[in-house]
């Protein structure tokens, strides 16, 4: 499945902070620790160096992938418009039958990386979810089944 190329404006900030940070400070460390390395003499078997060159390489994808995918996103704004409704950005609170509460916000699929209240608007909740409003029923198509929910909330970050 193809990702939504959308992201949040804090969600750039953070691919562009992590693209300045390896670029200026760690790719910079890790040259010169290869560089080092390689002034020991036999590389063969020079574990820092093995190490040090494996890292430089990681590195170098890593930014090689942050620039494309900076290139091609499209950073979503709030607008009034939006106010209301599920749509991207918005933060929704829903509960199931049993009482059971869950908060997250929808966002795109490169910022949900380490943080556990974010859910990819690619994802099947999200897509449920779309253009729905406050109080409203929606069925969740799963791998797990289907389960029904209840929107309780909608906010944005303005």
């Amino acid at each position: 499945m193809k990702k939504t190329p959308f992201i949040t404006p804090e969600g750039l900030e953070k691919l562009k902070a992590e693209l300045d940070h390896l670029w200026r400070v760690e790719r910079v460390e890790t040259t010169q620790k290869v560089s080092w390395a390689a002034s020991l003499g036999d590389r063969s078997e020079n574990a820092d160096y093995h190490y040090n060159k494996k890292r430089l390489r990681e590195i170098d994808r890593r930014l090689l992938y942050l620039r494309k995918c900076i290139d091609e996103l499209k950073v979503i704004q709030y607008s009034p418009f939006q106010e209301g409704k599920v749509m991207f950005g918005a933060w929704v609170e829903i509960e199931n039958q049993k009482g059971m509460k869950i908060r997250f916000r929808i966002v795109g699929g490169e910022e949900i990386i380490g943080v556990k209240d974010y859910i990819s608007i690619d994802s099947p909740m999200a897509q449920a979810l779309q253009k729905k409003e406050t109080g409203d029923s929606v069925v969740v198509k799963t791998g797990a089944g289907e389960f029904t929910w209840t929107i309780r909330k909608i906010e944005y970050q303005k």
